[in-house]
């Protein structure tokens, strides 16, 4: 496919309702939407973010998030797994220790085959890893190459990924630790279904388990000693992180605002005589949310264009996310029964909103480095 390097706001706008016209399918279903992600790969955005010596689109972070954007107003699931898309590629193709012929195949994949790629990293015992520890799953080093096992959940994409990039440890002496790279035609995969939550529901982010899986040494990817430990994001790779996953469900937020205007508008109650949209109360309520929408746009606008230190991102996530969720919340009050009724795509909105909280860094995590930060620099 041909990447589409910059696609006009027209045609975004076409894809972000021919993905609307699907979500409450998948998110009733919550199957992985196959149908949203071909129609991607027909437009080129799969690859998008991979480098354009290797066929992509060599998006960069601003052109990025237009896209994930765009998609995640019609369907938001569908935006996530594109979020973990874009960062996988960003990361691979910039990190020195990947072999270059393992970039050079996963970015060939995505290009003509449309292949996905996530890093699979919570397990059921630890947990995230973002708050220490070491994985349970190992990697045992034969002479045939590395014998994978371990179950990782909340897979983001599982059934959709070509590439699994596993979080786990070898069984070294000095375990080495990180990414082992997967294709999910090995033998000793497999997937069980147990993603049934309230919102994001097609994400199938469902339990994966490796049973002895063999891949070769060169597949651990980005794996380095537990006595010189590597960061797993250097700054730019957390900026990016910090901006197109909250702009998933800033996406969101935008779709129930739009669902209220017309809502608004549209609704004419007997006793008044004219739509809702004439009061000042519901005028109001939509100003608060644009409101709160326009502070979203200017913090990731800002971020986009390098405003935005890297010390900042985990403040930039929870301001962007906590306020989209305002702002749904806003609209569901205001709307009353309707909001709440499955029959209306505000609902849905509703749920999907509230699982930016679920994202690395909590909140708790953002505040606390922050207050520490804060107080160092006056101890300073």
């Amino acid at each position: 496919m041909k990447p589409m390097s910059h696609p006009s706001g027209s045609a975004l706008a076409e894809l972000t309702q021919a993905l609307a016209a699907n979500a409450e399918r998948y998110d009733r279903s919550a199957r992985f939407p196959q149908d949203n992600f071909d129609l991607l790969h027909r437009h080129g955005l799969l690859a998008y973010t991979v480098p354009r010596h290797l066929g992509g689109g060599g998006a960069d972070l601003a052109s990025a998030r237009r896209v994930i954007s765009a998609v995640s107003k019609g369907d938001p699931a569908t935006g996530l797994i594109l979020v973990m898309q874009y960062l996988q590629h960003v990361r691979a193709h910039r990190a020195a220790d990947w072999p270059e012929r393992l970039r050079h195949r996963i970015a060939r994949d995505a290009v003509e085959h449309g292949a996905l790629i996530n890093a699979l990293r919570v397990e059921p015992e630890l947990g995230t890893p973002t708050r220490g520890g070491l994985p349970a799953t190992v990697a045992r080093r034969t002479a045939q190459g590395w014998r994978l096992s371990g179950r990782k959940i909340y897979s983001t994409g599982s059934h959709g990924l070509t590439w699994f990039l596993v979080w786990g440890r070898s069984d070294d002496a000095v375990p080495l630790v990180g990414g082992f790279l997967v294709h999910r035609d090995t033998p000793g995969i497999s997937i069980v279904e147990d993603w049934d939550h309230l919102g994001m529901r097609a994400t199938c982010s469902h339990q994966v388990h490796f049973e002895d899986v063999l891949i070769p040494l060169d597949h651990a990817v980005s794996v380095s000693p537990t006595n010189a430990p590597k960061a797993e994001l250097d700054e730019d790779s957390l900026l990016w992180m910090s901006v197109l996953l909250p702009a998933v469900y800033d996406a969101v937020a935008q779709a129930a605002r739009d669902w209220l205007v017309a809502f608004l508008t549209q609704r004419t109650p007997s006793n008044l005589g004219a739509p809702l949209a004439s009061l000042p109360r519901f005028q109001q309520t939509i100003g608060r949310i644009d409101t709160l929408l326009f502070a979203n746009q200017s913090l990731l606008d800002g971020a986009v264009a390098g405003h935005t230190a890297a010390h900042h991102a985990g403040q930039l996530k929870q301001l962007v996310s906590a306020n989209a969720i305002e702002a749904v919340t806003l609209a569901v009050e205001a709307a009353g029964n309707p909001g709440l009724s499955r029959h209306n795509a505000l609902e849905r909105h509703y749920r999907d909103v509230l699982c930016s909280r679920i994202h690395t860094p909590q909140d708790d995590v953002v505040f606390s480095q922050a207050g520490r930060a804060a107080l160092a620099q006056v101890q300073a």
